[in-house]
């Protein structure tokens, strides 16, 4: 029936966004030349980014709307018009979604303060590290219950888990965390809950609430 073909994910080069739709479709019609059938429908993937990390820019997507056109026409003529689809789950969900974790207790490990959480790895894989990420780096993260008041300081921000791979944050400059304050990690819409190991060790699981733009009429 068609094809669907995956080149990565989390980009934000507009420019290898569209080299990789180019080199997609010329993939696609070689290889529609061994097909028997009429190709109805072309999956060109998708992998548009969110910023994450500090210095990241968001991707220019009037300049990839732009770039992949003549490809995109190339695969219409090729194929007698295919149903054209391209994946932009990261980019229309990442952003809108929080995670809100609760803090439980606090401790000082050798002069470096501990925020420990009721949620973790297992409900926020990505922001864990994905189970040891070689180059792991903090989604932001936030104090979320109250106004940020006073100095910040470099503060490990950890679930409940028994494991060092359950670390939210590594050095997140935070104020003075206190029992009960509520910590939000931002970006988290795509690849949080789905993404992590809900029973891990059999802690509580976490509920998903959606929050609409209400207006008074």
């Amino acid at each position: 029936r068609g094809f669907h073909i995956y080149a990565g994910s989390q980009n934000l080069r507009a420019e290898a966004i569209v080299e990789s739709v180019e080199k997609t479709v010329d993939l696609v019609i070689l290889l529609s030349e061994s097909s028997t059938v009429p190709i109805q429908t072309v999956n060109l993937g998708g992998g548009l980014g969110i910023p994450y990390f500090p210095n990241e820019k968001p991707i220019d997507l009037e300049a990839v709307g732009l770039g992949i056109q003549p490809a995109v026409q190339k695969l219409m003529r090729e194929l007698h018009s295919p149903e054209v689809i391209m994946e932009m789950g990261r980019y229309l969900v990442g952003e809108a979604g929080l995670y809100v974790t609760k803090v439980i207790d606090v401790k000082d490990s050798r002069g470096v303060p501990y925020v420990i959480c009721d949620g973790g790895l297992h409900h926020h894989l990505a922001a864990s590290g994905n189970f040891g990420q070689i180059l792991r780096k903090n989604y932001p993260i936030v104090l979320a219950s109250r106004n940020a008041v006073g100095e910040t300081r470099p503060t490990q921000v950890v679930g409940p888990l028994c494991t060092p791979l359950d670390l939210l944050g590594n050095k997140v400059l935070l104020p003075q965390i206190n029992i009960g304050d509520l910590i939000a990690i931002l970006q988290s819409g795509a690849y949080g809950a789905t993404a992590s190991p809900a029973g891990f060790l059999s802690q509580p699981g976490f509920e998903e609430i959606m929050v609409g733009n209400l207006r008074a009429r």
